[in-house]
């Protein structure tokens, strides 16, 4: 009896252990928001209750297993969705598991992954302008990925690519790489591919950051398009009463030969203890080529208030302007919950 018992002691114990080694977390963000919105253009004011004022709201699983020898298996599995209404993705159309869909292997050497993942543009847009991930009242994601009538964005493809192999560096005293390669699969197009770099570099109060990107299909559905490139080079620096932001970038569209240039200053001043920030940027977009010489300025101010680690109450005022359109003034209030 025993033996049986000591048995079944081991065989619990090397269970429990081996489940140790393996974590798998669901995992997510709700953003909703009220405001009266205009965009540059637009015929008339909307006002709504819309998903994503300041980050896109998504939600899924993420884990990882240790494979012993400091070497990992990694996978995520995230959607995006529209908590106003409840139905799945950014917009109609687009796939379930748009924002994450996985699998790769971490260690000494760095990490690969395979599946959908974010583009080379992404973190480098993010990190460096104030307002992150909005693509509703951040001017510099909306110049990279939000077309005002007349004009190209200046990202060619999406901020996630599909079908894509990724390599990322081990971090080098503050400095990361992740190199991008989305293949094809098109019958009769497979020389059709995006390839992509970036770079990351975080010091004490200084960051930088550099992208590049060619890109020859849209996504997340992979279709076949002109080819486009661009790039951005950005820094931050922190002087703890200010973070200050800068980035330059241009986009090149290959057959029409559009060019956009786009330039964006930003500050995040900590208020109130640090439990909030007054946000401020300026993006300004120049578009040549093809006959059409235009320029968009957009300016947005606002206020980020943490009620806790996970969950912050906002408020974002917006100006927008294109060449020859009528103006756009938006102005939103909103809630973000991390869980």
């Amino acid at each position: 009896m025993k033996k049986s018992l000591i048995a079944l002691g081991a065989a619990l114990a090397c269970a429990s252990g081996a489940y140790a080694q393996s974590s798998v977390q669901v995992t997510g963000l709700m953003d909703m928001y009220a405001g009266s919105m205009r965009m540059a253009g637009d015929a008339g004011r909307s006002n709504v209750v819309g998903s994503g004022g300041m980050t896109t709201s998504w939600v899924g699983f993420k884990g990882s297993e240790n494979l012993g020898g400091g070497l990992k298996a990694n996978f995520q599995l995230t959607s995006f969705l529209r908590a106003d209404t409840g139905e799945p993705g950014r917009f109609p159309g687009d796939t379930f598991f748009s924002r994450d869909a996985n699998v790769g292997l971490s260690g000494g050497f760095g990490a690969i992954t395979l599946g959908r993942g974010m583009s080379p543009n992404f973190l480098p847009t993010i990190l460096f302008n104030p307002f992150g991930d909005s693509f509703t009242v951040s001017p510099l994601v909306l110049h990279a990925n939000m077309p005002a009538p007349g004009m190209a964005p200046t990202t060619p493809a999406d901020t996630g690519w599909s079908n894509q192999v990724t390599y990322t560096t081990p971090d080098f005293h503050g400095l990361q790489a992740n190199v991008h390669y989305q293949f094809g699969e098109q019958a009769g197009s497979n020389s059709k591919s995006n390839v992509g770099l970036n770079v990351l570099y975080s010091a004490g109060p200084l960051a930088l950051t550099g992208f590049y990107e060619r890109a020859n299909m849209t996504n997340p559905t992979p279709v076949v398009q002109d080819r486009k490139t661009d790039w951005m080079l950005g820094g931050t620096y922190d002087f703890q009463v200010a973070k200050t932001y800068l980035t330059y970038g241009q986009g090149k569209t290959d057959s029409t030969d559009l060019r956009g240039k786009t330039f964006t200053l930003g500050a995040d001043v900590p208020v109130l203890s640090k439990a909030g920030s007054v946000k401020l940027a300026l993006a300004r977009t120049k578009q040549s080529g093809n006959g059409a010489d235009l320029t968009r300025t957009t300016t947005s101010v606002g206020y980020d208030h943490f009620l806790s680690k996970r969950t912050d109450l906002y408020a974002v005022g917006m100006y927008d302007k294109v060449t020859d359109l009528s103006s756009g003034t938006s102005v939103l209030v909103g809630i973000r919950h991390r869980f």
